[in-house]
């Protein structure tokens, strides 16, 4: 007997696709990438707007803005056009103005990998700029303060600037992790501790230069000074600058004791219950970080400002907080940012010589470019189309683990 019930064909499930991580199907990384160039193009907007509102000539053109508007927009088109020039030239317009933007850059990129560093597990060094110096005066007092063969007086300067800021950061660790002091108080006072320091120092005959009266050290001896490119300031501290950097990206991506870095600062109380001990990472991302910012510290004694003096740290470890997070936490990013910082810091100088633009400008730049680095919904308030990140996205406090 037949089925006169016809029976429908089974059917094959359709798979759902894949979530992406972004809108554009971008990795995190990418997405934060291009937040920040678009708050770099942003920050070039502010300062256009305020080049136009400082200049002469435009403020002479506006004057009869009715009668002639497009002399008052020549005009601003004009300032704006030259300045940014001039900066741009001043930056890589030539062999020397590279050499010099490598130069300026070379502390700001250890200095903000020492502010990266403590990012990942958890912690705002603010104290990169005390680290440093600490750094610089250990370095500095061996490298002219000792007689050692080519080479070694070098290595062993650069040791005693990285036991130097290591120490330094050392102590913020072990109070955190000790008693669970604050490391942004404690960082800011050891900031004050070590500037006050350096000066006192420079008083004493240990390191006062013999005949002067004003606070100098004695040149660095030429067997511990960095070996110099050619006839520009830079020197090979950027080379080690640039192994900081994969170092860090090592450390962080390739260790154990980096994945516990990782893990604490993403989440200390989980990171507790799985056996971590958390104070022992605190206290070695302090001690590492505080190495990175001695480093700094010697690059400066040892290779750009060969004595030493109470302004050898100038605003390096606090630049370094924006370095680090214009460059998301992260070893490439934090190079990326300290080299755009550095060509701006050198850039700037030419553009106040060329055309009377105020150094300051290039500050303000820095300045709002982490503002909208650190407000991404804003940024993308503006440029709507940029993807979204996955999940939370990168959170300062968390590590930027995304």
């Amino acid at each position: 007997m037949s089925n006169d019930t016809a029976t429908e064909p089974e059917q094959t499930p359709v798979p759902a696709e894949p979530a992406k991580e972004s809108g554009s199907g971008l990795p995190n990384w990418a997405v934060q990438g291009l937040v920040s160039l678009s708050a770099i193009v942003l920050a070039l907007v502010v300062g256009a707007i305020l080049i136009i509102i400082g200049d002469d000539d435009v403020k002479a053109a506006a004057g009869y803005f009715g009668a002639a508007p497009m002399d008052t927009v020549s005009a601003a088109l004009t300032a704006v056009g030259e300045a940014y020039k001039a900066l741009f030239l001043g930056a890589v317009g030539g062999v020397d103005q590279i050499a010099e933007s490598l130069t300026q850059a070379t502390p700001l990129i250890c200095g903000g990998l020492a502010v990266s560093l403590a990012f990942r597990a958890g912690l705002f060094n603010i104290g990169a700029q005390g680290q440093l110096i600490i750094g610089a005066i250990f370095a500095s007092y061996v490298g002219f303060a000792w007689d050692l063969p080519p080479g070694l007086h070098l290595l062993v300067a650069v040791i005693a600037g990285l036991i130097g800021g290591a120490l330094w950061g050392g102590v913020v660790g072990v109070l955190k992790a000790r008693t669970g002091a604050h490391e942004v108080i404690v960082t800011i006072m050891l900031n004050y501790v070590a500037i006050y320091l350096l000066v006192w120092l420079l008083t004493t005959t240990t390191f006062k230069r013999p005949g002067r009266d004003d606070p100098i050290s004695p040149i660095v001896k030429p067997n511990a000074q960095f070996p110099q490119f050619g006839d520009t300031r830079l020197h090979a501290g950027f080379l080690l600058a640039l192994l900081a950097a994969v170092f860090v990206w090592w450390l962080l991506n390739r260790s154990t004791v980096g994945f516990e870095l990782r893990a604490v600062g993403a989440n200390a109380d989980a990171s507790r219950t799985a056996g971590m001990s958390v104070g022992r990472a605190y206290v070695i991302a302090m001690v590492i970080a505080g190495a990175l910012a001695g480093l700094a510290g010697s690059q400066q004694v040892l290779g750009t400002d060969l004595p030493l003096t109470d302004g050898v740290a100038a605003t390096i470890g606090f630049d370094a907080i924006t370095v680090a997070l214009l460059g998301r936490g992260t070893p490439l990013g934090t190079v990326l940012a300290g080299l755009l910082f550095g060509a701006l810091n050198a850039g700037g100088l030419q553009m106040q010589l060329q055309t009377q633009t105020p150094l300051t400008l290039t500050t303000v730049l820095q300045a709002v470019i982490v503002l909208f680095v650190a407000a991404p919904a804003l940024v993308r308030s503006i440029f709507p189309f940029l993807p979204k990140e996955r999940g939370a996205g990168a959170v300062l406090a968390k590590g930027w683990n995304g």
